[in-house]
């Protein structure tokens, strides 16, 4: 046991150092600033030096979509920096390091949309600003790419155009048969609607337009692109989709890239699941605590059809909003509901932690938010928290921490079969997708928030177990709770009605 055990360190050691490596490679070369324009913090990504001759390339600014962040974006951030552009990433009001919540209405366009625009447009007059090519370009993913087609039409109107837009997972009602001129819609091959709504923005040039072929109409140019295999996240690694909107670029300035896009995902995924293996060892020295009890069939159906019926119905009636994250402040009363409610029919209420149970709750927590977390933060999405967000996601520790203390009950401390896991964390998603039903007009956004569960219990949840499994369903539970309230506390954005 012991060899195996240093064998899974030591293979997980190696797999998360050639990853960073090669993750790093992608930086190699590139001066990267971290800098704002106003209250928007901004990353400037460009080369580090310049052959004699060689001037500044044209600049793209580069947007996130909701509950995104700069660095989400990186894929096509640094593939464009390595091919010569200067590129401007930036965190939208409410996201990442932002700290300005957004604001206004966000069923309007005058509203919120408004407000982005507004934003989107001033990093784009600090690009116009920088010596060197002024010429500006747009790309933006999901929520950004209507905020980015709506600037590029107001820079135009106002004398100030943009050369050319990349839009990733394209919606948007702004799109006319003029503008934008340059245009490209990305879409993963699984985002079906999505394809459709920019195949549409083709068909406005040219009726007849199939995707992947080119639509030209004097001055427009527009085409679809399909990245094989991937998804509406997945499309921010696909090598083949930063290609295509490097290609893009290319022809909008007359520019000749140097450089091929080198893949990122899977480096990416090596590195968080080297780091996730190598949490094994290191748990597998904690001393083994007592199994959990044994939960009859019978008990166990109840303790998960109740609460995800009872919760949204006892609290949707009554909810008001009072904290400045969108739908924070209902997941924080439906989970804790949630959890109690499934501790109350397990007959189980827990005692305060032993030491070693505290122990192995810190562990979980400082490998989940600060090993985990860090890589995470560097190469793939925004994870370290803003001061605005700390006081949030200790709200967030009321409702997760009942919750995942009554799933690691439920679960038998991980040792529990596959179709209980699974039945588990399904009840709870169900029990949310009945909140939005009952109140679509405020908690749909509690839909949007379901990938981040999914993602959480795949690696978290993964982690937790194996800790459950060493010191109890006590000491799982609290350390997921804890790393459950990060993980959502940076997820979702900060939000001020006005």
């Amino acid at each position: 046991m012991n060899q195996a055990r240093i064998f899974i360190g030591i293979f997980a050691l190696v797999l998360s150092l050639v990853a960073v490596i090669q993750l790093e490679q992608s930086r190699a070369g590139l001066q990267i600033s971290d800098l704002s324009v106003g209250t928007t913090p901004v990353t400037l990504y460009q080369r580090a030096s310049l052959q004699q001759g060689e001037q500044p390339g044209p600049i793209v600014v580069v947007a996130h979509g909701f509950a995104g962040s700069r660095q989400i974006m990186q894929s096509y951030s640094l593939a464009l920096a390595q091919a010569g552009y200067r590129v401007l990433a930036f965190d939208f009001e409410g996201h990442g390091r932002n700290s300005q919540p957004m604001s206004g209405d966000v069923t309007s366009v005058e509203g919120t949309t408004a407000l982005l625009v507004a934003e989107t447009r001033r990093v784009i007059a600090y690009a116009r600003s920088l010596p060197g090519d002024a010429r500006v370009g747009l790309l933006g993913h999901s929520m950004a790419t209507d905020i980015i087609v709506r600037a590029s039409i107001a820079e135009t109107t106002a004398g100030h155009p943009v050369q050319a837009v990349v839009a990733i997972s394209m919606f948007s009602q702004a799109v006319t048969a003029d503008a934008p001129q340059q245009l490209l819609v990305i879409s993963g091959a699984w985002e079906s609607y999505l394809r459709k709504a920019g195949l549409d923005a083709v068909h406005l040039v040219d009726p007849n337009a199939l995707e992947g072929a080119l639509a030209h109409s004097g001055i427009v140019r527009r085409a679809t692109m399909v990245a094989p295999g991937v998804e509406h996240v997945g499309v921010l690694f696909s090598p083949s989709a930063v290609k295509a909107a490097q290609d893009w670029f290319d022809v909008a300035f007359a520019h000749q890239s140097k450089t091929t896009p080198t893949p990122r995902g899977w480096w990416i995924f090596a590195l968080l699941g080297g780091i996730v293996l190598g949490f094994y060892p290191v748990v597998s020295k904690q001393p083994a605590a007592p199994a959990t009890a044994r939960i009859s069939t019978s008990q166990f159906l109840l303790a998960i059809l109740v609460p995800t019926v009872a919760a949204p119905l006892i609290i949707t009636p009554f909810y008001r909003n009072f904290l400045p994250v969108l739908v924070a402040d209902y997941l924080m009363l439906h989970l804790a509901l949630f959890g109690l409610l499934q501790l109350a029919l397990l007959r189980i209420w827990p005692r305060w932690p032993t030491k070693a149970a505290a122990l192995s709750a810190l562990m979980l927590v400082l490998w989940g938010t600060l090993v985990f977390g860090l890589a995470l933060d560097r190469y793939a999405a925004n994870f370290w928290p803003t001061l605005q967000r700390l006081p949030i996601i200790a709200a967030l520790c009321l409702g997760t921490v009942p919750c995942m203390v009554a799933d690691s009950y439920l679960t038998q401390a991980g040792r529990a079969a596959l179709w209980r896991r699974c039945a588990a964390r399904l009840a709870l998603f169900a029990s949310l997708g009945v909140a939005a039903v009952l109140d679509p007009g405020d908690l749909t956004f509690v839909l949007i928030v379901l990938p981040v569960f999914v993602l959480f219990f795949l690696v978290h949840g993964l982690m937790g177990r194996w800790i459950a499994q060493r010191s109890g369903a006590l000491a799982a539970g609290l350390g997921l709770g804890l790393c459950l309230a990060w993980a959502l506390g940076v997820s979702f954005p900060l939000f001020a009605p006005s």
